[in-house]
C-alpha cells in the first residue's frame, strides 16, 4: 500500500553524446522523461529540441505494409533487441525492399479483384438477355442499325403502348423482369438513333454498355463464369505467394521492426531535452531504489554529468506515480488507474479497494454456480486467453461470490438446490434465508453499517493523506476532514445509540460540540 519513491535526475553533456544518453535512459526501463526547461528559471539561452524522428516514418511503413496482408507486428524481448547487429542504413534498405514487394503483390491482388468484380457485373448484366435468341456477333456487324441493351422502369412501359405507339422505331423487346424494371433491347436505323435515344432517356431507360459482345448471351455468360473461376484461382495463388513471402521474411521483419521501434522510442526522449550551443540538458524521474544501477550506466560516459534530487523537493513539478502492491492486491490497480491515480504524496488506496470491492461483490452476487463460472471464465478466458486485466479481478470476486453463495444457499438462482448438502452436515437448511422478513431487515441494517464504515474509512484516509502532504487546513476543515468526520460519526452513532438503547444521547452539549460546532 505505497506509492514508489522517485527522484528527479538532471543530465548535462555534449550534444554528440545525447543519443548514447537516451539509449541508456531507454534501456534502463525506469527513466520517465520530463521537459527540462520546466525545472529551470533562466532559460532564455536554451531551446527545446524539436527534431523530426528519423525512425518513425520507416516504422509506420513497416506496420502499414504488414497490416495490408493481415498480420500484426510483434516485438522481440528486450534482451534480444540489445543483441541485434543492425545499422540504420541497413534497416532503411530493408524497409524499402519489404514495402515495395508488398505493394507489388497488393497491386496484383487489387487488379485481379477488380477484374473479378467487372466480370461478375458483366455476367449479371448479360444474364438478363439470355433467351433472346440473338447472335451478338451479327448485331455488332450491323452497318445500318444500332442496338441498345438495358432496363426500363415498369411505369415507362405504358407510354410505349400509348404515347409512342405510332412511331415504328420506338419498340422495346423485353427479355426478363424483376420487381421494378423490365430488361430488354431496342433497335432502330442509324439515322434515327439520336432521336430514339432521347425518347428512351425520357422514359428513364438505363443503358448497359456490354463489354462482351460475341456469340450468344448464353455463351457470353458461360465464358465470363469460366474467366471468373480462373481469376479466383489466380487470387488464391497470390494469397499463397504472400503467405510464403511472410514465412520467409517474418524473422528478419521482426528484427528490423523491433530495432526501429527501440530507436524511435529512444529518439523520442530527445524531445524532452533542451540545448545550449553544443550542450544539452535532459531531466526525468527514476525510482529511488534504482538510483545506483542507473547512475552506474551513466558513469560509463565520461563527458556526462548528472545530479539527483528527492521528489519531495520538487513537488510542484508533479512527480510521476507508480503503485507498488502485493500480488493479491495488484490486479485492483486497474480500478485505481481507471478512476485516477493518487498524487505523489497521497495514499495508495489499492489494498482497501481490493478488500471492499471483493467483499461487496460477493455479498451482492451470492451464488455458488455462477460464482464458480465467473472465476473460471475470468481467469482462464479473460486473463489467460485474452490477457484482459479485469480477468484477474474476476477470479477472487468469483470465489467470494461462491463463498457467500454457500451462506445464502443459491445455485444458479435455485434457493433450495443445496439443501441436501446442508442436511448432510447436520444443518436444518441454509445458514441465511434472505426471503425471511427478519433476515431482510438484518440485511438492510448490515448494508447501512457497511456503508457507514466505508465512508468513515475514506474520511480517515483523506485526513491522513492531507497530513502527510502537510496540508493541515484540508485535514481539519475540508468536507472530508476532521470536522466532517466528527459531525458524521457523532450524528450516526447518536441517532443509532438512542434507537438501540432507548436513552437520550444527543444532549445539548453533544449537539453543540459534536454536531453544530463541526459544521461551523
Amino acid at each position: 500500500m505505497a506509492v514508489i519513491k522517485v527522484k528527479v535526475v538532471s543530465i548535462i553533456g555534449r550534444l554528440n553524446e545525447l543519443n548514447r544518453v537516451t539509449e541508456i535512459c531507454g534501456r534502463s526501463g525506469i527513466f520517465h522523461p520530463d521537459h527540462a526547461l520546466d525545472f529551470y528559471e533562466n532559460t532564455e539561452k536554451f531551446s527545446q529540441l524539436n527534431e523530426e524522428n528519423p525512425f518513425s516514418g520507416s516504422l509506420q511503413k513497416l506496420y502499414d505494409s504488414l497490416s495490408v496482408i493481415g498480420h500484426t507486428p510483434v516485438l522481440l524481448p528486450e534482451e534480444n533487441i540489445r543483441n541485434l547487429q543492425i545499422e540504420p542504413q541497413e534497416a532503411q534498405n530493408y524497409v524499402s525492399r519489404f514495402t515495395e514487394t508488398i505493394s507489388t503483390m497488393q497491386n496484383k491482388r487489387v487488379q485481379t479483384q477488380k477484374e473479378i468484380e467487372t466480370c461478375t457485373k458483366d455476367a449479371e448484366d448479360m444474364s438478363h438477355f439470355m433467351g433472346l435468341n440473338l447472335n451478338l456477333d451479327e448485331i455488332r456487324e450491323c452497318k445500318f442499325i444500332k442496338v441498345r441493351f438495358g432496363s426500363l422502369p415498369k411505369e415507362s412501359a405504358e407510354p410505349l403502348k400509348t404515347t409512342y405507339k405510332d412511331n415504328p422505331y420506338v419498340t422495346f423487346f423485353p427479355c426478363t423482369t424483376d420487381q421494378t424494371h423490365l430488361w430488354g433491347v431496342y433497335m432502330c436505323p442509324i439515322d434515327q438513333i439520336s432521336e430514339i435515344d432521347k425518347i428512351f432517356s425520357k422514359l428513364y431507360f438505363q443503358r448497359l454498355r456490354l463489354r462482351e459482345i460475341t456469340k450468344t448471351p448464353e455463351k457470353v455468360v458461360e465464358s465470363l463464369h469460366t474467366k471468373i473461376d480462373e481469376l479466383r484461382k489466380q487470387m488464391g495463388s497470390l494469397q499463397t505467394e504472400e503467405n510464403q513471402f511472410w514465412q520467409r521474411e517474418q524473422k528478419r521483419y521482426t528484427e528490423v521492426y523491433s530495432y526501429l521501434a527501440e530507436r524511435s522510442t529512444y529518439f523520442g526522449i530527445r524531445h524532452y531535452a533542451a540545448s545550449y550551443h553544443s550542450s544539452f540538458i535532459l531531466t526525468g524521474w527514476i525510482p529511488a531504489d534504482e538510483e545506483q544501477s542507473f547512475t552506474m550506466m551513466l558513469d560509463t560516459l565520461q563527458s556526462v554529468e548528472y545530479s539527483l534530487n528527492d521528489a519531495d523537493d520538487v513537488l510542484a513539478h508533479s512527480p510521476p506515480v507508480k503503485l507498488k502492491n502485493k500480488a493479491p492486491a495488484r490486479p485492483y490497480e486497474f480500478f485505481v488507474k481507471m478512476y485516477g491515480l493518487p498524487n505523489y504524496k497521497e495514499i495508495d488506496p489499492t489494498p482497501l479497494v481490493a478488500i471492499l470491492f471483493t467483499l461487496l461483490f460477493g455479498i451482492m452476487f451470492p451464488d455458488v454456480g455462477q460464482g464458480l463460472c465467473l472465476a473460471f471464465f475470468g481467469y482462464f478466458y479473460m486473463w489467460k486467453h485474452r490477457h484482459m486485466p479485469i480477468g484477474k479481478i474476476l477470479l477472487p470476486c468469483g470465489i467470494m461470490a461462491t463463498l457467500w453463495g454457500f451462506v445464502f444457499g443459491a445455485w444458479f438462482g435455485n434457493e433450495h438446490f443445496l439443501d441436501p448438502l446442508y442436511h448432510a452436515f447436520g444443518l436444518p437448511g441454509k445458514p441465511v434465508d434472505a426471503m425471511e422478513g427478519s433476515t431482510t431487515v438484518a440485511i438492510i441494517v448490515i448494508a447501512i453499517a457497511i456503508g457507514f464504515v466505508c465512508i468513515t474509512l475514506s474520511m480517515i484516509l483523506n485526513i491522513y493523506s492531507s497530513c502527510k502532504r502537510k496540508d493541515y487546513a484540508r485535514a481539519l476543515v475540508s468536507q472530508n476532514g476532521v470536522a466532517a468526520l466528527v459531525f458524521y460519526v457523532a450524528l450516526v452513532l447518536g441517532l443509532v445509540g438512542q434507537k438501540v438503547t432507548g436513552k437520550k444521547i444527543i444532549t445539548i452539549p453533544y449537539l453543540v460540540f459534536l454536531i453544530i460546532l463541526p459544521l461551523v
